[in-house]
């Protein structure tokens, strides 16, 4: 390979189908993702089962479509790059598949990558990564709070004991019945709210880790309570309190690890709640008392699943020394290393 990389890259760990170009990680020669979110809302959730055979509809159109909108042929192509996990195990295996036979075909290398990864490097279409780096990655099935010594280092901090906070936004949608999903809704109500019901501060063991199931139970106590006892309540004030509580979860653990490690230059989010407009201003509150730091949220359109992340996670796999063959398989439960 050449000193110009281009890599294909596939998507499939859970609702999206995604497959995109990308040349020298930071140009978007194509991004094509098919969402199954108007399947999965009438659901009132993801049914790992449809979505699987979904994934099975749509890839081959979007692996088409991805290398058309690219201009480019197979020939052009220096590698092909596969989320291999963590994700729902049908959904994965899809892609996977997908991945393998494109390589065999066109004799293309191969590297399958984790998704959380992706959502890290993300921030590369926007910005330049300063390490050490502290990344916060926020998802429906993932919160994670990171410190990477350079691009190819993930010491994990802090994470998740239980739900993650997209998991919380949405079963606390469906207790205000808000439908799916619910993280957009919660966010869209917050701003018409103010947080002004006390709801329980969650608590986790280690000093960096989450918890949000308390807090969802909490929501859930409180709407009861408020109709057992005949009382108003708003459900926009209900939602901000909600939300403030479960952002200040995340952000006192960040404020602290920004505190014990002063040598960090960088701060950057990624994962589907990193789209969310409150978190997005405490991300500003933060830059805004750390004047000597750099923060860095990605593009909107950079935040939910997509397969521009898994092109760029996928080079620099390869630039450490990954490498994968026709026995790589779908890894569920697949951890950041």
């Amino acid at each position: 390979m050449g000193e110009e990389m281009i890599v294909f890259a596939i998507e499939s760990s859970c609702d999206e189908t995604a497959a995109a170009v990308v040349k020298d990680q930071t140009e978007v020669l194509s991004s094509i993702v098919s969402s199954q979110i108007d399947t999965h809302t009438q659901f009132g959730g993801i049914v790992p089962e449809v979505a699987s055979r979904l994934h099975v509809e749509n890839v081959s159109v979007v692996i088409d479509q991805a290398i058309r909108q690219s201009g480019l042929t197979w020939d052009d192509i220096d590698l092909i790059s596969v989320t291999q996990g963590p994700g729902l195990i049908g959904c994965l295996h899809v892609g996977v598949q997908a991945a393998k036979t494109l390589s065999m075909l066109y004799n293309i290398p191969l590297v399958g990558v984790n998704h959380l990864a992706g959502h890290i490097y993300a921030n590369k279409l926007d910005t330049t990564l300063q390490f050490p780096l502290l990344a916060l990655l926020v998802s429906g099935g993932n919160s994670e709070l990171i410190y990477m010594k350079d691009e190819n280092s993930f010491d994990v901090l802090g994470e998740t004991q239980d739900d993650a906070i997209g998991e919380a936004y949405d079963k606390v949608a469906r207790v205000l019945n808000l439908g799916y999903p619910g993280g957009p809704k919660i966010d869209k109500l917050a701003k018409l709210g103010k947080p002004i019901y006390k709801l329980p501060q969650p608590k986790a063991q280690g000093e960096y880790d989450f918890s949000f199931s308390g807090l969802k139970s909490g929501v859930l106590q409180f709407v009861k309570r408020m109709e057992r006892q005949n009382e108003t309540w708003t459900m926009e004030d209900l939602a901000a309190s909600f939300q403030e509580t479960a952002l200040e979860e995340i952000f006192s653990k960040v404020r602290k690890a920004i505190k014990n490690h002063p040598e960090v230059k960088q701060m950057i989010v990624g994962g589907g709640v990193s789209a969310n407009s409150r978190l997005r201003e405490k991300v500003q509150e933060l830059a805004a008392q750390h004047p000597d730091m750099d923060f860095n949220v990605p593009p909107m359109k950079c935040c939910t699943d997509n397969a521009t992340m898994i092109a760029i996670a996928g080079e620099i796999a390869w630039n450490n020394g990954r490498r994968s063959d026709l026995s790589l398989g779908a890894d569920a439960g697949m951890e950041i290393q």
